[in-house]
């Protein structure tokens, strides 16, 4: 878990309960409650339910606290992408990974076919090379862990050495979350999540959120975010906020889980490949007998669920190449594991079971 920053005294897992509450007055509430509203009397801030919401205050408050910066939330984790994709003017360069979520790559590839962008996509645990790629660059992507391939950049160099190519940089946080990894404390500008993973974390929620330590980043993504509508519900905001409270006890549980899942299945003779950072609930695997074999592990269990998310408390998994448009460099045998909070040995049986059949 993270410890205890210059931005805060409190450790990450005491900011995720406390941050965003009210005021500790007699008779107020425990909760920020959720505030239905659209329309607001005029003479203050929010005026519209489009410019603010109190829910999504606080629900923003308690993510920046463990970010280090300021929140922004959104109605997906692609609406967050899309804004900050749009900060980039025609015909600038875009340095992205080769292996990353697949709806950023969609996004990417759009704006390249419009005219919009020009795309270098890279490996991202080339340091080197993905700083030489900054070169005349207007903004540098980055996942870690990568989803699906559960590559690990570093994040510090890259940072650095795009500075001094004068390229903001934005890091995707959904896999590692601010309990296991904070960017803008180690050199990253912008921080994305899609937040309806492991930070709402019971699969009810669709929500993005970015947030950034810079003033004028933070004004110009709350000004787009207004004109395009990406809003988020309060319902939404309400949940996440409320899943938060958990988030350092979810991570730590799905962390101890994968450690103990992919130490077994590094062994198992019907997996090829094991892929797992280190660190957070996410595996890879590669299954001997590609596709067929995957697709009927994913078939084969009781507990894992097929499904297509990911960093709820139940266990789920898919073979990635199922989807078109996931790049043909991930196998096609390539299972994605998110890991539940289960019993591991519960968790272990049902997937032994699978991978014998």
């Amino acid at each position: 878990m993270t410890d205890p920053t210059p931005d805060s005294p409190l450790a990450a897992a005491t900011v995720a309960v406390t941050a965003g509450r009210p005021p500790h007055e007699p008779d107020n509430p425990l909760n920020t409650p959720l505030t239905l509203a659209s329309t607001y009397v005029a003479g203050g801030e929010m005026e519209y339910g489009r410019y603010g919401n109190p829910t999504w205050a606080a629900f923003e408050d308690a993510l920046g606290q463990l970010e280090g910066g300021r929140a922004l939330a959104f109605s997906s984790g692609l609406a967050a992408v899309d804004t900050l994709l749009s900060l980039v003017t025609n015909g600038e360069t875009v340095v992205a990974p080769r292996h990353c979520y697949l709806g950023t790559l969609a996004q990417l590839a759009d704006l390249e076919q419009r005219g919009r962008a020009v795309v270098r996509l890279v490996d991202i645990t080339d340091t080197a090379a993905v700083v030489a790629a900054c070169d005349d660059a207007a903004l540098l992507w980055l996942e870690s862990p990568t989803n699906p391939a559960m590559e690990v950049a570093d994040i510090e160099a890259i940072s650095a050495g795009a500075h001094e190519a004068g390229v903001p940089v934005v890091v995707d946080n959904t896999f590692a979350t601010p309990i296991l990894q904070r960017p803008l404390s180690i050199g990253a500008d912008i921080v994305l999540h899609s937040a309806t993973k492991y930070l709402a974390g019971h699969s009810d929620v669709l929500l993005g959120a970015v947030v950034t330590r810079d003033d004028a980043v933070y004004d110009a993504v709350d000004q787009r975010r207004r004109r395009v509508g990406a809003v988020p519900g309060p319902l939404e905001t309400y949940l996440a906020l409320r899943g938060m409270r958990t988030l350092h006890l979810r991570v730590e549980r799905a962390q101890s889980n994968a450690k103990e899942i992919a130490h077994r299945l590094a062994d198992h003779p019907a997996v090829e490949e094991t892929r797992y950072p280190g660190f957070g609930g996410m595996i890879a695997i590669v299954v001997r007998g590609g596709a067929e074999a995957a697709d009927a592990l994913t078939r084969g269990t009781s507990l894992w669920v097929h499904a297509t998310s990911l960093g709820g408390v139940e266990s789920t998994f898919e073979r990635r190449r199922r989807w078109a448009g996931e790049p043909e460099s991930i196998p096609e045998g390539l299972v994605r594991m998110s890991v539940g909070i289960e019993d591991v040995e519960d968790l272990w049986n049902d997937l032994e079971k699978a991978l014998a059949q």
